[in-house]
C-alpha cells in the first residue's frame, strides 16, 4: 500500500463509516474493511478503477469530485477521505469545504511542491519536477493545483478549518510533524497527510 495511503488508514477509526473520494482501485477501501471494520463507500473518476473496485466486493460509483459531492448528504459520513486527488480538481478550495459537510472528518494527502527535491530540480535543471508523487511530464499528468504544506495550512486557517493532525511523509514512509506554519514539513516532506474538522 502507498505509503501516504499507510498514514491515511492509521488516523481511521475502527468501525468508522468512511467515503473514499478518488479511491482508484480501492485498495484503501479493502485494507480498511478488512483491519479496522470500517464500512466504506468509494468514489471514483474512471470507470477502470469503478470496475475493479466491484470486483474485489467493494461499493464504488463512478463520480467527479469537483461536482458530484454536493449530492451527498451533511454529515453522512465519519470520515471523508481524498488521497493524491485534490491536486488534480478544479476547484480545491470547494472540495475542501464539501468533504468537511460531508463528513465529521476529512483525511487530504497531496504531493507538497515544496519538497527540497522538487526544488532543487526546478533550480538545478529548470524543468518541471518528476518525483515518486509526481510521475508524470508536465504534459501529461493529470495535476492542475499543485499547493505545498504551507499553502495547505494558510487554506485550512483562511476556511476556519481545525488540523487535527498533520504529517510530512518521506519516500520511504517516515513520518513527521507538521507544525505551526509548517515551514519545516514544507521542505523535508515529499507528500503531506492531514487529518481535519470543523469541530461542529
Amino acid at each position: 500500500m502507498r505509503v501516504d495511503l499507510r498514514a491515511i488508514a492509521e488516523m481511521v477509526a475502527p468501525g468508522a463509516k468512511v467515503l473514499d473520494v478518488g479511491c482508484g482501485d480501492g485498495d484503501l477501501l479493502a485494507w480498511l474493511g478488512e483491519h479496522k471494520g470500517v464500512d466504506g463507500r468509494g468514489v471514483e473518476l474512471s470507470q477502470a478503477g469503478v470496475n475493479a473496485c466491484v470486483a474485489r466486493g467493494l461499493s464504488a460509483v463512478q463520480g467527479d469530485a469537483d461536482t458530484d459531492l454536493v449530492d451527498y448528504p451533511t454529515d453522512a459520513f465519519d470520515f471523508v477521505i481524498l488521497s493524491q486527488t485534490l491536486q488534480a480538481t478544479r476547484n480545491p478550495r470547494a472540495v475542501v469545504t464539501e468533504l468537511l459537510r460531508i463528513g465529521r472528518h476529512a483525511i487530504v494527502s497531496f504531493p507538497n511542491f515544496a519538497y527540497w527535491r522538487v526544488r532543487a530540480h526546478l533550480l538545478l535543471r529548470g524543468t518541471m519536477p518528476m518525483t515518486s508523487c509526481l510521475a508524470e511530464p508536465w504534459y501529461a499528468t493529470p495535476n492542475i493545483h499543485l499547493c505545498t504544506i504551507r499553502d495547505f495550512v494558510d487554506l485550512a486557517r483562511e476556511l476556519g478549518i481545525t488540523i487535527e493532525r498533520g504529517l510530512a511523509v518521506d519516500r520511504s514512509g517516515r513520518a513527521r510533524g507538521v507544525g505551526g506554519t509548517g515551514t519545516i514539513a514544507n521542505i523535508f516532506g515529499e507528500q503531506a497527510v492531514f487529518l481535519l474538522t470543523t469541530g461542529r
